[in-house]
Parts: C-alpha cells; sequence; structure tokens
C-alpha cells in the first residue's frame, strides 16, 4: 500500500516536471526579447525567440553623420568606409579610380561594406518640412518628396505681402487679404465667368478641393488682353496634372444674330505648374488666351464703362494620372 502511494506521488512528480520541461516563459519589459526555454532550469536551451514590436525614439542626431562631406548630398545605402575609416556613399565609391579613397594620404585605401551606417541611414526618418504636410520617410528621400509635396510652399505675388503657404491656404489668403474672387470648377464640365478687367484675378477650386488654378487677366498692347491659368504647386513638379480650354464668343451683329454662328477665339493648353502665380507676363507664358477689345462686354453691375471679358473654362485632369 505504501509502495503504490510513493509511485503515485513520484508519478504526479514527473508529470509536473514534463509541463514545466515542455514551456517556461520569460516575461521581459517592453522592447527586450521574450525567450522560451526547455529543460525547467538554469541549463534550458532556448527553443524560441521573439521580439517586441519596433519602438522608435526622438532624438536629435549631427545633420553631418548622414551626408558625405565630398558630395555633399546625404547617404544612400550601401555606405562604405576604408580601412583608415573614411566613410563614402555608393555612388562616389563607383566613381573614384580605382574605388580607392580619395581622403587617404598614399591612396591606398580600399572601401568595405558599412552596415552599422547602413542601418543608422535606413532608420532614420523625419517630418516633412512643409507646413500641413504629416508624411514620414527616411531622411535621404526628402528632397525627392519635396518636389512632388502637394503642401510646398506657393508665394503671394502682391508687392510687399511675402507670404508664403501650401495652396490650399494661398486660396484662402487671397480671399481675405486681398479680396481675390474664388469660384469652384467641376472637373470635365464648362464653366463660364464674366471677369471684370478692374478684378484681374480670379481663384479657381478643383472639386477634389486639392487644387488651386489662378485666373490672371492682363493688358497686351492697346485694346486686347492676355488670360492665363496656371495651377498653383511647386514649381519643381514640371510635368503638367491638367489640360484647359478657354474660349472667348463674340457678340454678332444683329444682322447676324439668327446665322448660327459666331466669332470666338480658343486656346486648348496643358495648364502649367507656378509657386508664385497671380502675375500675367505674356511673353513669358507658354499658351494663354488671346482676347480682343471687341470681345469685351459692359460690366452688369457698375457705371456703365466698366467692361468684362466672358470666359469659357473647362478644366481637365490627365490621363492616366502624372
Amino acid at each position: 500500500m505504501q509502495g503504490a502511494a510513493v509511485e503515485g506521488r513520484s508519478r504526479a512528480s514527473l508529470d509536473k516536471a514534463g509541463e514545466s520541461a515542455k514551456k517556461v516563459r520569460l516575461d521581459l519589459p517592453e522592447g527586450h526579447v521574450r525567450q522560451e526555454a526547455a529543460g525547467g532550469g538554469d541549463g534550458g536551451a532556448i527553443v524560441t525567440a521573439a521580439y517586441s514590436p519596433r519602438v522608435e525614439l526622438d532624438g536629435r542626431i549631427d545633420k553631418q553623420v548622414l551626408h558625405y562631406p565630398l558630395c555633399t548630398l546625404p547617404f544612400k545605402p550601401p555606405v562604405f568606409q576604408c580601412k583608415v575609416g573614411h566613410v563614402a556613399c555608393g555612388s562616389c565609391v563607383a566613381q573614384l579610380p580605382f574605388g580607392q579613397c580619395k581622403p587617404c594620404v598614399d591612396g591606398g585605401g580600399f572601401f568595405n561594406p558599412y552596415p552599422a551606417l547602413d542601418a543608422v541611414v535606413s532608420s532614420t526618418r523625419i517630418g516633412c518640412p512643409n507646413a500641413g504636410c504629416q508624411r514620414y520617410m527616411t531622411y535621404h528621400e526628402v528632397a525627392e518628396h519635396q518636389k512632388a509635396c502637394p503642401h510646398m510652399p506657393c508665394h503671394c505675388t502682391d508687392p510687399g505681402c511675402g507670404y508664403a503657404g501650401a495652396p490650399q491656404a494661398l486660396a484662402g489668403h487671397l480671399y481675405t487679404i486681398h479680396s481675390v474672387p474664388v469660384r469652384a470648377v467641376q472637373y470635365g464640365k464648362v464653366s463660364k465667368f464674366q471677369l471684370p478687367v478692374s478684378v484681374p484675378r480670379l481663384v479657381l477650386l478643383g472639386d477634389d478641393n486639392n487644387h488651386v488654378f489662378v485666373l490672371t487677366v492682363g493688358a497686351l498692347g492697346a485694346g486686347a488682353a492676355a488670360v492665363s491659368l496656371v495651377c498653383a504647386r511647386a514649381r519643381a513638379v514640371t510635368r503638367p496634372r491638367f489640360t484647359c480650354k478657354m474660349w472667348g464668343n463674340l457678340e454678332p451683329p444683329p444682322a447676324a444674330a439668327n446665322c448660327g454662328k459666331e466669332d470666338m477665339v480658343l486656346v486648348d493648353m496643358h495648364i502649367r505648374s507656378s509657386s508664385s502665380p497671380g502675375t500675367v507676363a505674356a511673353a513669358d507664358e507658354p499658351t494663354f488666351l488671346l482676347v480682343p477689345q471687341m470681345y469685351l462686354v459692359p460690366a452688369v453691375v457698375g457705371d456703365g464703362a466698366s467692361m468684362e471679358v466672358p470666359l469659357h473654362i473647362r478644366i481637365d485632369k490627365l490621363s492616366p494620372w502624372s
């Protein structure tokens, strides 16, 4: 009887030990390794290892650490280091004679991969410096991002103003500070405007609420007006994203009112980008609409002497989207 009891206790102990040997979890603080060990003791073998989620730190770093001093550009992986300790970016190493280190006195230093700095370069991320942009990116990608960033600052061209902001903010600035009229347009549909010559600018807002266009009227010699349309965004972005048709109709004389045809001036163009929209210089515009004096009509509201430019405008997105 006593032997059976001893045997039962021994078997229970072995079963409990087996369960302990199967899984021993060591839970450590956030950011450390969590290990599962087999054996139930200090000598147990590690059978699995799992890492906590990625943890990012906010800090400061010397900008020179991320720039190659010779080309002054940000490092991009792969980064190299010579035996003396000089660091170089991959594109510069490829251009060096025989891949030898130029700063070395004897010119005999050869480069090897520098994975430690590669890790720093690849993991260093900063926010876009443009106000309103919430994107974070690897440091060496910032310059490329800024070329296409929709929040790239645009500048007010009014003398002495000096305002700079995102295109959407610029539209609000022109409306509130300089009383520039703002109208909404739908892509692919014709909009008709009577633009007073005395108010030579008009802000058009695309129906996606993300793009701002500035239409400007300026004198072109005697008895003619030049009408231009630009998209307010960074000048660095040169590829057009929109096309535009603008035209004006000449009111027919009474004798020809029923002939079914009207004289018209028309322009079909790509809309260029400008970071300083609002100034007309016809000679500098690649394409503009020339409106002769006879196309102008008296203003509906005014002293009878004010004239307006009657315009039809249709803006279309380029397909595929560039």
